[in-house]
């Protein structure tokens, strides 16, 4: 029985490592290749360059994530500000037309405050109140902020639920029947008579629409007591437009 001979020499293939002695060491020669790192951006493979495979390889290539942009910082502008154009503009049409055979939701008005639709409306007529006496400006947005809030609180008092946002909106869009009477005012403010029963239009229009939204049935008898600091709310208003 011969003795087993010596074990096969084993070959490394590509990619493997192996020991060598260190006499065999000093024939060794070579060079290691950097790896072809693609990356796919967009769906085109281009090559990386040599800093980005430098920071992937060191473990820092967290540095050249790019986040994706969130939805929610890419909203308009309107919807930034939660201003809904379609919103103000049905308000305003409950408001201008507040019978209740023409089938409009004006509960809405009162349910759903908003700020900014009362503030342009209120600004709409200071602006038109401008003419000759700027200091009205500030004396309408001051009436308008302190006297929703005496509404808000007779209203509060009288055994009402409805807050003060509520009533500050309702207060703001019934400004607008005394932004449509301002034109005609114009235009027959040499006939006295007239001038004055559009005023008194104007101001009843204007106080039964707030009225309307903001006196309901829990009041019971107690409706007039609210009606009429809202109407002479509205005389005041007019009062600074007219100047008298």
């Amino acid at each position: 029985m011969q003795p087993p001979g010596p074990p096969p020499a084993y070959s490394p293939t590509n990619g493997d490592f192996t020991f060598v002695s260190s006499a065999d060491a000093e024939d060794l020669s070579g060079s290691i290749a950097a790896p072809d790192v693609k990356l796919n951006l967009g769906g085109d493979f281009i090559k990386e360059s040599t800093a980005t495979t430098f920071l992937r390889q060191r473990g820092y290539g967290w540095l050249l994530e790019v986040e994706d942009d969130d939805p929610e910082d890419n909203k308009p502008l309107l919807e930034e500000l939660d201003i809904d154009l379609k919103d103000i503009y049905y308000k305003i049409r409950c408001v201008l037309m507040p019978m209740p055979s023409l089938g409009f939701n004006r509960q809405v008005v009162r349910d759903n405050p908003d700020f900014w639709g009362p503030l342009a409306v209120v600004l709409f007529f200071s602006m038109i109140s401008l003419y000759g006496q700027f200091r009205v400006v500030s004396w309408i947005i001051t009436i308008w902020i302190f006297g929703s809030l005496t509404i808000f609180l007779l209203a509060r008092v009288l055994g009402g639920e409805v807050a003060y946002g509520q009533v500050l909106g309702v207060i703001g869009y019934s400004l607008l029947p005394l932004i449509v009477i301002a034109p005609l005012l114009l235009v027959v403010g040499s006939f006295e008579v007239v001038s004055t029963l559009i005023k008194l239009f104007g101001v009843f229009w204007a106080a039964y629409s707030a009225a309307s939204l903001l006196v309901g049935e829990e009041f019971k008898t107690k409706k007039p007591l609210l009606i009429y600091p809202i109407f002479l709310l509205y005389i005041y208003f007019l009062s600074l437009y007219t100047g008298v």
